[in-house]
Order: C-alpha cells, then structure tokens, then sequence
C-alpha cells in the first residue's frame, strides 16, 4: 500500500508542474517557520478555502466548490490568540483572518465609515468592534506571527502543502497541520487537457486528441462531457512521510447526518490522523464532531448563542449524534469544559473547537518530550 502511494505521488508530481510563486512561497515560509522554531513556538499550517479544477491549459472555464474560507480564517484567529505562529494557505481572494469580520459581508466596507472634515472615519455604532479587530492584526503583525500563502487550482495546492509540511519537520510534534481547505476529489491530467477553451458547439470544437487520448472536457453534439480522474489521495502522506511527528487534523464534511460520523471514523482509520473533525453541511457553524483513537466528542454552541446562518437548518442541530439522540442530551450540557466567551451573544464555534485542539496538541508534545527523554 505505501509503495502504492510513493507511486502516486511521485507520478503526480512528476506530471503536473510546480506552481510559478512556489519559490518565493518556500522562501517565505522557510525563513518563518526557521524564525518560530527558534524561538520554541508552535506553529500551524491552516490550510483554507476551495480549489480550483481547470478544464483547458488556458483557463477560462473551472470547477468549483462552495467554501468561501470562513472556517479557515476563523480557526486562524483563535490560534493565534492561543499563541501559535499561523501559516495561512489559502485560496486566494477567499476570507482571510481579522479582514474577514469586514469582507464577507452582505454590506460593503465602505458602510462603516464617513467622511468628516475631509477626513476618513469609522462610523461610530462600528468605533468599539473595528478596533478590537485592528489592535488584534496589528499585535499579530508586529511579533511577525502570521504568514499569508495563496493558491488557486487544486495542483498549487498540492505543491504547497508538500513543500510547506517538508519545512516544518524540524518541528518535530511542535507543528500542526489545520487541513480546513475544501479540496477537490478530482482534476484534469496535463495530458487529457485541452490547450483552448472549450467551445459551446460541436461545430467549432477541436477533434484532435491529447497524445492520442480523449480530452477530459469536450463537446459531444449538445452536451458538454468532463471526464475527470482521481486526486491520489496525500494525506497519509502527511503522517508518513513529509511529517511524521507533526499533529494532523483534517475535516470530513456531509450532508448526510446518518453518515457523518461513520465517514469520520473511517477517514481517521486510513490516514492515521490524530483528529477528524466531522461537521453537516447545514449545523457546520453550530457543531462538530471530534474523532480520533479516544472516540467519539461533539462540540456544540448551546442554541441561545448561535451565530446566524442563512444556509443553517436548526432542526438538524444533534441529528448526526446518535448517542445523543438515544438519551436526550440537552444542548447546555455540551461543551463545558472550555468557557463559553462573554459579551456579544453570538459565539462563534471555532472559539471552542481550537482551545479543545490546542489542549490535544500539548498532551501530544508533553507525550514526545517524555519519550525523548
């Protein structure tokens, strides 16, 4: 099975060029993770938003997913306030951590200010919060804690991770790998890709083949067919190879509530990671589920300090979790064992996911450290 993998990797690799900013990526993160390990902090790579599928060499047509980043950017935050150092690779113009609060918003930025005497100001309903998020960033950006990465297609990505996780070896359980990103399952291979846009006629498509192969995405008479290929599946990769010590959490997300948790534990299994976090497309902002080799945990927001979620379906919120199905565990008496934040109403659930990850994360060092010694 590992030699299986070995394979994949080095083909994929092998077959898709790096992206054309990779070296001034790993300069970058080289010299900011060196700096952090230096001076004994942990660092965190959240990997953030979706990615990119292109159809033809010269793009114009892709496949997507929904993932704007939220979870990312959000989880980036509260690392840093448990003082981790956060390289942040995200999908780029996807959400970025404290500028989200402001651009991923029905209203435009602008709205929180006005001009007075010829000069820009916030709005004063905005003066208290804005400057809570500002006095945040600008903390961050002065101890140099947080590194901004970007990718778009589903290869830069790959290339990314890889490169990145090889740096933070080093580390040795001191690095966390944060998977957030909504990956794609699958891709167009360099070979099967077609170099010009793919036209809406069959009149004016190209007949000719890749190196004596079909095209992935074509045109047959009114239909557009894709034909796409799996992703070799790196994950364990992570844990084999490009960081063996590092503490991996990846994310499981369904739609089926009668499959989360199955899903959960089986993606656990096969990639060795230390937590999976299982989360229902329409509670994802509400609750999640933990799994790892200890079982089964649900972190839950109690219903009175929801955030709002216009795509959230309250009903389904325990739907997945059975056991609490089964004995009608209440909503408060879930997720006690970290505060729930004072002051505004609204909780936002990565304020309790990431303290609960933080404390696995030093069991974890605290356990290497014991058997170094």
């Amino acid at each position: 099975m590992t030699s299986t993998i070995e394979a994949d990797e080095s083909h994929y690799f092998t077959s898709n060029p790096p992206p054309k900013d990779l070296k001034a990526n790993v300069t970058l993160a080289r010299e900011f993770i060196g700096r952090h390990a230096g001076e004994g902090r942990r660092v965190v790579l959240v990997t953030s938003g979706g990615t990119t599928v292109p159809l033809e060499a010269q793009t114009v047509r892709y496949i997507d997913n929904f993932s704007a980043g939220t979870r990312g950017a959000t989880s980036a935050e509260y690392f840093l306030a448990n003082g981790y150092a956060v390289v942040f690779l995200h999908r780029q113009f996807s959400l970025l951590p404290y500028s989200r609060h402001y651009s991923h918003n029905t209203r435009s930025f602008l709205d929180f200010m006005k001009e007075e005497d010829g000069r820009v100001t916030v709005d004063e309903q905005h003066q208290e919060e804005m400057l809570r998020v500002l006095r945040q960033y600008m903390a961050v950006k002065r101890e140099g804690r947080l590194l901004i990465l970007s990718f778009v297609t589903i290869t830069e990505y790959l290339w990314d991770l890889r490169e990145v996780a090889k740096l933070m070896q080093p580390l040795g359980p001191r690095a966390m790998f944060y998977l957030a990103a909504a990956v794609s399952d699958f891709f167009v291979p360099p070979d099967r890709m077609v170099e010009h846009k793919i036209q809406s006629s069959e009149e004016f498509s190209s007949t000719s083949e890749n190196n004596g192969k079909t095209p992935a995405a074509r045109t047959e008479g009114r239909s557009l067919i894709i034909d796409l290929e799996p992703v070799p599946k790196f994950l364990k990769a992570l844990v084999d190879g490009w960081a063996p010590e590092g503490m991996i959490v990846s994310f499981k997300l369904e739609t089926d509530p009668s499959m989360l948790v199955k899903k959960a534990q089986y993606s656990m299994n096969k990639y060795g990671h230390h937590l999976v976090i299982g989360n229902l497309l329409m509670t994802r902002k509400w609750e999640v589920v933990f799994v790892s080799t200890t079982g089964e945990k649900w972190i839950r927001v109690p219903s009175n300090r929801r955030t709002k979620s216009f795509s959230g379906v309250e009903a389904l919120v325990g739907a997945a979790d059975l056991l609490r199905r089964k004995q009608a565990v209440s909503d408060h008496s879930v997720s006690q064992e970290h505060s729930i934040p004072r002051g505004e109403p609204a909780v936002e659930i990565e304020s309790l996911i990431i303290p609960e990850i933080a404390e696995m994360h030093t069991k974890l060092v605290e356990e290497a450290v014991q058997r170094a010694s």
